[in-house]
């Protein structure tokens, strides 16, 4: 059955709005509703219990990869699963929340009127799983021909300091689009130095299962291991303004691509001035295995 974009309705308050130009992140309570929290839950638990029967990375995208990773620690009395790639293409559940959720009507009030999906991942990090996020920024792994891209990480989980939350470094969306090829090599991270010193800066973004972090394309940003008893997992939808056209294959494709979620379709491209270097197409389930090379090197 077809779905019709609507138009989007405010939900933001012109200090919300002044606080995202600022710092390039926001942190919305309440964005999903407790009926619809559990049912995502119950889904993801379900997932979990099926790479039970998995000693490697499993299911197919479209483009060929696996849809489900594990780490290297996985087994199967203790299940390890760090990444679902577009989860919206085998759960309506997510695809529902992927189009209907107020936080796409806060992303259509900063970017919009007219917005589209690009992407969805889900995240897990599990008790004790020694899964980190080195920092980086969104925008180089998806040239687009303007930098309007915001992700929604909504929290499917209580998001502690403890658990490995995301780190950002506010204000860092209006700095340089830094290098993440070292060496020759597409490490999908930014250099030592650089993530050091936006490490000194970050803040850290917790809040109740149910919420959501909105974050500019550009924002360095990562993660570290979840050190906590308490599983932290994270649904992550990118949206982009209409007008931003790919300028390079998407990393996460997927059959919703390009779907308008708010406003209209208007056939037009819209430019930015800006400069960087063109990403590696991973060839792996997930960019964890690009960012292993960080390490390596």
């Amino acid at each position: 059955m077809s779905w019709t974009a609507p138009a989007f309705t405010d939900t933001l308050s012109a200090q919300q709005v002044e606080a995202w130009d600022r710092d390039g992140y926001l942190v919305l309570p309440d964005v999903i509703a407790p009926d619809k929290l559990s049912e995502l839950q119950a889904v993801v638990a379900a997932w979990r219990d099926e790479s039970r029967h998995h000693d490697a990375p499993y299911g197919e995208t479209i483009d060929g990869r696996p849809r489900f990773d594990i780490e290297p620690s996985h087994r199967a009395d203790r299940p390890a699963l760090r990444r679902v790639a577009s989860p919206i293409e085998v759960s309506d559940e997510f695809l529902d929340l992927m189009r209907t959720s107020p936080a796409a009507d806060a992303v259509a009030q900063l970017v919009g009127p007219n917005i589209k999906h690009n992407n969805t991942k889900l995240n897990t990090k599990l008790p004790g799983a020694g899964t980190t996020v080195a920092y980086h920024q969104d925008f180089v792994f998806q040239p687009h021909s303007n930098e309007d891209l915001i992700a929604v990480l909504f929290f499917l989980d209580d998001v502690t300091l403890e658990n490995g939350p995301l780190e950002v470094v506010p204000g860092s969306h209006r700095g340089p689009i830094h290098e993440h090829w070292h060496d020759g090599v597409f490490t999908g991270a930014v250099a030592p130095d650089i993530a050091a010193a936006g490490q000194r800066r970050a803040v850290r973004c917790t809040g109740s299962a149910g919420s959501a972090c909105l974050m500019h394309t550009r924002l360095l940003h990562g993660s570290a291991p979840n050190v906590s008893d308490r599983q932290r997992t994270l649904f992550i939808a990118e949206y982009c303004a209409e007008d931003a056209r790919p300028l390079d294959a998407n990393h996460l494709p997927n059959r919703f691509e390009g779907e308008v979620v708010r406003g209209v379709q208007t056939n037009r491209v819209r430019c930015s001035s800006y400069e960087m270097a063109y990403p590696e197409y991973p060839s792996t389930a997930s960019f964890f295995d690009q960012q292993a090379k960080q390490t390596a090197s």
